[in-house]
């Protein structure tokens, strides 16, 4: 079921950009007053049809492409009696050349046109949020096992990456950082400066553990189904304050506990509702 609804929601999008592309070659022709015969999203055979003015407008049943007919626009597969006549006012090939290039370019441009407006609509909706680095400083960073291993210290105050002034948090993670090479932090630790070098190659580490982020208070926001914390009675909305004894007031500090808990049945402590 999954995988259908994939493959409907790709020829969905396939059907988007092509009706879009070709409205860009059909809108542009008939911007300069050329005769477009037909306008198809789709490949034959027909599904259905309907003409309004002098254009056919339909849907193929073959929904991998589509087409605009132009009258006059020379095509091995199209109108070769109508290329022996002499060119009319209305045909493609009547036209000055900078005409025809725009009506060329028309589907191109569309489609660019097309990507930035969903691309601001995107940037509208969901916005892009930067953590401000002097936030994190109230209660320093939270730091990983790898992290650890690097030397980092939860509490650690990060100023600055490579001897330059952070203003965003998102500045000391990401491939800027990861992927670079001998990088460093300069970090605040019990009021003193200390610097931090970035083994280089750390990025192998990383998979999916965690690196460094904000102190984040921990509060269950989802429980998956047939886990160990669904059978124990988890349910969205608890808070964690301890695990096997240990307490945890912010996840870095769960995610620490739960080394130690590894395969074995340990008591958790929560506060609920």
């Amino acid at each position: 079921m999954e995988l259908l609804s994939s493959i409907l929601q790709f020829i969905l999008c396939i059907t988007i950009i092509v009706g879009l592309h070709e409205w860009g070659h059909m809108a542009t022709a008939k911007w300069f007053g050329m005769r477009v015969e037909k306008y198809f999203i789709g490949f034959p055979p027909k599904l259905f049809g309907f003409k309004r003015g002098e254009t056919e407008y339909g849907l193929g049943a073959i929904p991998l492409g589509g087409f605009v007919k132009i009258s006059g626009m020379i095509d091995e597969s199209m109108d070769k009696e109508q290329m022996k006549l002499p060119p009319q006012p209305y045909e493609f090939r009547a036209k000055p050349a900078w005409q025809r290039l725009i009506v060329m370019l028309g589907g191109i441009i569309v489609n660019v046109i097309t990507g930035v407006f969903v691309f601001m609509l995107w940037y509208f909706f969901t916005g892009e949020s930067f953590t401000p680095i002097s936030e994190v400083n109230k209660q320093g960073i939270a730091a990983y096992p790898v992290a650890e291993s690097i030397g980092l210290q939860s509490g650690d105050k990060i100023l600055k990456f490579n001897g330059k002034e952070v203003t965003y948090f998102e500045d000391v993670v990401g491939a800027k950082v990861f992927l670079g090479s001998n990088g460093y932090y300069t970090v605040e630790r019990d009021g003193k400066e200390k610097r931090i070098d970035i083994p280089n190659g750390i990025v192998e580490k990383l998979d999916k553990n965690m690196f460094i982020s904000p102190f984040q208070a921990f509060e269950v926001e989802n429980v998956s189904p047939n886990t160990p914390a669904e059978k124990a009675g988890i349910i969205k909305g608890d808070k964690i304050t301890a695990l096997n004894g240990m307490p945890v007031r912010y996840y870095h500090e769960f995610e620490k506990a739960k080394v130690s808990a590894k395969n074995k049945t340990v008591p958790i402590t929560i506060v609920r509702a």
